[in-house]
C-alpha cells in the first residue's frame, strides 16, 4: 500500500487554509452573500503554476534545474510543455521543450496557497498587496511572481538565474465580485484590504 493511501486511511489532518475555508469562510459567505446551500458557496478548484523556459531551451542542465525548482516550490513534479509549431524568428522548433507547468488540487493546493499568502508574498520587495483587478469575467485570478527567491525552498546560492512564473487560481465563482469576496475571506492580501 502506498504512503498516499495510508495517509488518507489514517485520516491525515487537513491543511490550515482548508480548515479555515470549511470552518470560517463558508459560514461567513453564506451569511454575508446570501448563499442558501453550502455547495453554492464559491471555492478554489485548482491552482495552475506556469513557467516559461524559452531562454534555456537549448541548455538541458539549466532547463532541468529550473524544472526542479518548480517541483521544490509546489511539491509536485511539473509537466514539461513543448512548442506546438516551429517559429524561425524565435529559433523555435516543433516539439522543443519551452516551459513547465503544475496543476495543484486538494491538500497540496491549500498548502501551496497558504505558503504563498503567509510566506512568499510578504517577502516580495516593496509589497503593497495584490491587485484586485486581475480577475477574469469568470472569477479566476491571475498573479505573476517576478522571482522564485520569495519561496523559502529556493536558496540564492543554488540558482543560476532569477526566474518568474505565473499563478492562475481557478474558482467556482460565477463572477468577479464573488471571487474577490472568497479570496478576501481566505486571507489574500489585496491592496486596500484591511
Amino acid at each position: 500500500m502506498s504512503e498516499k493511501v495510508k495517509a488518507k486511511k489514517a485520516g491525515a489532518p487537513k491543511p490550515r487554509l482548508q480548515e479555515k475555508y470549511l470552518n470560517e469562510v463558508v459560514p461567513t459567505m453564506m451569511k454575508k452573500w446570501g448563499f442558501e446551500n453550502v455547495m453554492a458557496v464559491p471555492r478554489i478548484e485548482k491552482v495552475v503554476i506556469n513557467v516559461g523556459l524559452g531562454d534555456c531551451k537549448d541548455d538541458t542542465k539549466k532547463f532541468t534545474a529550473a524544472v526542479e525548482e518548480i517541483a521544490l516550490i509546489t511539491g509536485q513534479k511539473p509537466v514539461v510543455t513543448k512548442a506546438k509549431k516551429s517559429i524561425s524568428g524565435f529559433k523555435l522548433r516543433e516539439n522543443q521543450k519551452i516551459g513547465a507547468k503544475v496543476t495543484l488540487r486538494g491538500p497540496r493546493m491549500y498548502q501551496f496557497l497558504d505558503k504563498l499568502i503567509s510566506v512568499a508574498l510578504p517577502r516580495v520587495r516593496d509589497f503593497r498587496g495584490i491587485s484586485p483587478a486581475s480577475f477574469d469575467k469568470h472569477g479566476n485570478y491571475a498573479l505573476g511572481i517576478k522571482e522564485q527567491l520569495v519561496f523559502p525552498e529556493i536558496s540564492y546560492e543554488k540558482i543560476d538565474k532569477v526566474r518568474g512564473f505565473d499563478i492562475c487560481i481557478v474558482t467556482t465563482a460565477k463572477n468577479q465580485a464573488d471571487a474577490l469576496a472568497l479570496m478576501k475571506e481566505m486571507g489574500f492580501p489585496f491592496r486596500g484590504n484591511k
